[in-house]
């Protein structure tokens, strides 16, 4: 063995000049007294920098031991060395990991003479150790709390692990019964086989495994995913990733159940609509044909109680349709610029001659703030105004109703209304009560008021449509209040859209007009209407016949009903316009006992240029044959 001739001092100086770790000499306080080149080049500080700083100067301020003080009393009386992972702060501002040994030493006398610290930077250690820690914790938080199955396993076809979901989806405990199973016994020996031979090539090989078996032998619809595991670019297995989409399938046929339910809802109200407002039609138009004709007190008085009649049950028939088909969501906003102050007097109007036979005080007050015009749904506003003001009325033997309206600051701008009467009053356990669809104040037995107990209800969701809220309050003594708010948009009267009236300067002139109509009593109703109008007027029992008429003769307009046998109203309306020269074709006028979301433009989409619903009155054929026949004068 080749001897080396070197003083035990000289040893040790360049033990201390060329180490690659830091070494230092602190005195008893932790002052440091010298340092290795190390030491400078791990910290980047000089050796003169080191001087007159203490040990812990350069800690991070979020490790445990920050000066010497510190670090005694973790060694107590009797340790002499204490090892520890420390993070110190460089010159530069980075921060350092170290392993830090730090020895004391003492005089024969036991006095502590100096500290011997010795430091190894293992940042790049530490640093792979976290980044390992966090793949790690990565790992098992995505097999934790994956929604899908994860089951792991080796080459032979052998469970190496999995997650909850595994569990519960196979019915194998993991630690008992699943690691070390043969994967073949939840997804067949074949399908095992394939994997290990083929998924490495072969992506697709994951699209055969639809199914596994639990541990009840129940077969398990499944979407199946396969995953190769790499170890040191080594393949050593994979992961079986399965979702359970017995649930998915259920939900679809759920939802196909709702969907078909809709429709058919849809078309029940489609069909029941027709049903009643075609006969409905026959009712009121022949009753208001009877009043224009020459009856004596008694027998007008006769027809007058059969329209009012009829009026009250459309009333009600509409109430029915109005909530279903909000329910089955076949409703929706007709939304124009309008004049807020006139829908609300028209609403008071309607309501006045039953206030005034009971003296009843009607007003209304609109804050100072409060738009001329806005944007909504002109004809549900006053609706729900309607049916609270009826029903103030309704309830109210004397004293008065009154309308107040303000706006609302919040996140989106809104509209309050408040009806307020001196009525009967609710009791206050059926406040909420009320807007439940057929919920009425006074019992069914017990009744004083007419009523389906359908108001309420529609108005609630026709407020909600309108992106507010409604609520009632009362002590059951002291009259009522009804609160109700609606998103508020603000318009000018020049967003107005012209309303459909008679104007001063128009009268009607003879028409020539085509009836497109299969029921008979309507054809009969409307014809006469027309005629009584001063009207020439044809008719056609079904859309061949009034295509043929139309293509024959000219006509200034056609009313034309959207049912009918052979050809239907809409497909009649595309062939005549299609056929006829647009100076030559006639305004058409859809005439349907439907009313339901989509008919109108439905009706418009086909050519038509306006749309009415049965029953039709008298007034609304009038405003019909202003709007396209008039002529000025």
């Amino acid at each position: 063995m080749h001897r080396v001739n070197l003083d035990q001092n000289s040893f040790n100086g360049q033990v201390f000049q060329f180490a690659s770790f830091g070494v230092a000499l602190t005195d008893p306080d932790g002052l440091f007294l010298t340092v290795n080149p190390a030491m400078e080049r791990i910290f980047g500080y000089s050796k003169e920098q080191f001087e007159g700083q203490r040990f812990g100067c350069f800690s991070n301020p979020d490790d445990p031991v920050q000066s010497i003080e510190e670090l005694k009393a973790l060694m107590g009386e009797t340790e002499l060395e204490w090892l520890m992972e420390k993070r110190f702060i460089r010159n530069d501002g980075a921060t350092i990991w170290t392993m830090t040994s730090v020895r004391l030493f003492r005089s024969d006398e036991g006095t502590p003479l100096y500290y011997i610290v010795q430091i190894n930077d293992i940042s790049k250690q530490k640093i792979s150790e976290i980044k390992l820690q966090e793949s790690v914790e990565r790992y098992t938080s995505l097999k934790k709390y994956n929604h899908d199955a994860v089951i792991s396993f080796d080459l032979q076809g052998r469970v190496i692990n999995g997650n909850a979901v595994a569990e519960k989806l196979t019915g194998y405990c993991i630690e008992s019964e699943l690691i070390g199973m043969e994967l073949a016994n939840i997804i067949g020996q074949p399908n095992v086989d394939r994997i290990l031979a083929d998924a490495l090539q072969d992506a697709t090989v994951e699209q055969g495994i639809d199914t596994l078996v639990n541990k009840d032998g129940e077969v398990v619809e499944v979407i199946t995913s396969i995953a190769p595991i790499f170890v040191g670019n080594r393949n050593i297995g994979f992961y079986l990733i399965c979702k359970d989409i017995s649930e998915q399938k259920q939900l679809v046929l759920a939802k196909e159940m709702a969907e078909a339910t809709n429709r058919a809802k849809s078309e029940f109200l489609a069909m029941m609509s027709h049903e009643i407002r075609t006969p409905m039609n026959g009712v009121i138009g022949m009753t208001d044909l009877l009043l224009d004709t020459e009856l004596d007190e008694e027998r007008q008085g006769y027809v007058e109680i059969i329209r009012n009649s009829g009026e009250a049950l459309l009333a009600i028939i509409n109430d029915i349709l109005d909530l279903s088909k909000i329910e089955a969501g076949r409703s929706e906003l007709q939304e124009t610029s309008f004049d807020l102050r006139k829908c609300i007097k028209d609403s008071m109007s309607v309501v006045s001659a039953k206030a005034d036979e009971k003296s009843l005080e009607l007003s209304y007050a609109i804050h100072h703030d409060v738009p001329d015009y806005i944007y909504g749904d002109a004809d549900r506003l006053k609706q729900v105004l309607l049916n609270l003001l009826g029903n103030a009325v309704k309830f109210t033997p004397s004293g008065k109703v009154s309308v107040a309206v303000k706006k609302v600051k919040a996140k989106t701008p809104l509209l309050s209304f408040t009806v307020t009467d001196t009525g009967v009053g609710i009791p206050p356990d059926r406040l909420e009560e009320i807007f439940d669809p057929f919920s009425q104040i006074d019992s069914f037995m017990m009744r004083k008021h007419e009523g389906t107990g359908l108001g309420l209800s529609i108005s609630r969701r026709i407020v909600e449509l309108m992106g507010g809220e409604i609520r009632a309050e009362s002590d059951g003594k002291n009259g009522s209040t009804f609160q109700f708010s609606v998103e508020l948009h603000e318009r000018t009267e020049n967003h107005l859209m012209p309303e459909i009236g008679e104007p001063r300067d128009a009268v009607l002139s003879a028409a020539k007009i085509l009836v497109g109509e299969d029921n008979p009593i309507n054809t009969l109703v409307l014809k006469k209407m027309l005629e009584k109008m001063g009207h020439h007027v044809s008719v056609a029992a079904n859309g061949k016949e009034a295509i043929e008429a139309a293509l024959r003769e000219p006509f200034d307009l056609i009313f034309m009903d959207i049912q009918m046998p052979v050809i239907n109203g809409l497909d009649a309306t595309r062939a005549i316009k299609e056929r006829l020269a647009p100076d030559r074709c006639p305004r058409i006028v859809a005439v349907t006992a439907n009313a339901l979301k989509g008919d109108r433009e439905k009706c418009l989409a086909a050519g038509m240029d306006e749309y009415v619903s049965k029953p039709v009155k008298r007034e609304v054929v009038t405003q019909i044959l202003v709007q396209y026949v008039s002529k000025a004068v």
